[in-house]
């Protein structure tokens, strides 16, 4: 038996065996617990803004005393710890949408 014949023959049975369309999306009533979960996430999030705004205070003092004492190491601390904590609030702030468009694209390759 040649190749060609045997694909032919056995075509047929393959296509019965393996699945041709799946379509599985989130479901969010699947398992017990999702809306607490959610919740627990939503507070997680809001605890991270929380601190991101004490971060970005500390940081604002830090540069401000590094600036008036003439101490540059102190006050490059600060302005790094500025920009690493709005940089935080950024990414817990957009991390819903950042999540869907990557999920977006990911459902379209």
């Amino acid at each position: 038996m040649n190749t060609l014949t045997f694909l032919t023959e056995t075509a047929p049975v393959l296509s019965t065996l393996l699945p041709m369309q799946i379509d599985i999306d989130p479901n969010s009533s699947g398992l017990p617990g999702i809306n607490q979960l959610r919740t627990i996430v939503g507070a997680v999030m809001t605890v991270g803004l929380i601190l991101s705004v004490l971060a970005l205070i500390v940081s604002a003092i830090v540069w401000g005393f590094g600036a008036n004492s003439s101490n540059p190491h102190l006050a490059g601390r600060g302005k790094v710890g500025v920009l690493v904590s709005c940089g935080a609030a950024i990414i817990c702030g957009a991390s819903v949408t950042l999540i869907n468009f990557f999920w977006t694209v990911g459902q379209s390759v």
